[in-house]
């Protein structure tokens, strides 16, 4: 349905995104992700038209939309990493504006604010002021606007970012519920790697303007097929102990969350006693150990040097 074939885009001598090549099949959800920085909002900007590529193309159906990007526009909907709402206005008022905009006829667009407004979960809020709506509340009312005009394909630029979890998860239903019953094609960036996996069957890894990897879940996770990740919960993480492991010559990453260390090594290699000596020697306590097949999370880590929130 839609394919992006060798697209460039440069800004003085920083080239942003880097001769990218992906494809949309018609009703599918992918993932695009990638650290700060690494060309995912440029690469949106370029596939809804906002902005012209220095080189490729981006085909609707087989057709260059470069020079006609009407035929994209009037089936896009794009939920932008920004919240684009008039606070001043009601989310029925801001509705109602941006479905004028859309030129939806006005014996429509009365049914369709109604529908939309049921779809997001803000039908009892609806006379309200979006300056008084809570961040998850702002992000549904962004989504809805994209929603207005029936899209077939739908672009969502990190749309659950700083909300509540509540909101984020009834977003998250949201979609994959549009994408399941109406059919609707999803292209989701996301910094949260549970979100990629719960709604995306295909997945872009992108860093420094250029795609690194790609395939299904299962096969960007069999990158890793060879290796394990081991899993160590400390009770104080220690610098130290951190980079003594790091230094280790079968490690091959290292990330820290909260009180847990995760190390991938390679699936023949018992690190173990090495782990425990080491903790020994810097006098770290050990709460647990957990060997485990490498996430998602650690192809991404093991790809691009840095995790996904960097």
């Amino acid at each position: 349905m839609l394919e992006i074939i060798n697209l460039s885009k440069a800004y003085k001598q920083n080239k942003v995104v880097n001769g990218i090549n992906l494809y949309v099949e018609k009703g599918e959800t992918i993932g695009l992700l990638g650290p700060n920085g690494a060309g995912k909002s440029t690469t949106i900007s370029l596939i809804s038209s906002l902005i012209q590529p220095d080189g490729g193309d981006v085909r609707l159906n087989n057709e260059s939309i470069l020079k006609t990007p009407q035929s994209l526009r009037k089936i896009l909907g794009v939920v932008p990493q920004e919240i684009a709402l008039y606070m001043d206005l009601s989310a029925k008022e801001n509705l109602i504006f941006f479905g004028k905009m859309y030129k939806i006829p006005k014996n429509q667009l009365a049914k369709r604010v109604e529908e939309v407004l049921h779809i997001i979960g803000l039908k009892e809020r609806e006379k309200d002021l979006v300056k008084t709506f809570s961040g998850g509340m702002k992000r549904r009312l962004n989504i809805g606007v994209a929603l207005l005009h029936e899209p077939e394909i739908i672009i969502m630029d990190e749309p659950t970012v700083g909300i509540d979890p509540q909101s984020r998860n009834y977003i998250l239903e949201t979609v994959k519920r549009l994408n399941e019953e109406e059919n609707m094609t999803v292209i989701y960036t996301s910094h949260y790697m549970e979100e990629v996996e719960f709604l995306c069957k295909r997945i872009y890894i992108m860093d420094h303007g250029e795609i690194i990897a790609s395939g299904t879940k299962e096969e960007i996770k069999n990158i890793l097929s060879a290796e394990t990740a081991i899993n160590i919960k400390v009770d104080l993480v220690k610098n130290e102990f951190t980079e003594d492991l790091r230094l280790q010559e079968n490690v091959r990453n290292l990330s820290i969350q909260h009180s847990t260390i995760s190390i991938i090594v390679p699936r023949q290699v018992n690190m173990l006693k090495e782990i425990f000596r080491l903790a020994e020697v810097h006098s770290t306590n050990i709460l647990s150990v957990q060997i485990e097949t490498p996430s998602l999370e650690d192809v991404f880590l093991h790809l691009t040097g840095r995790q996904l929130r960097d």
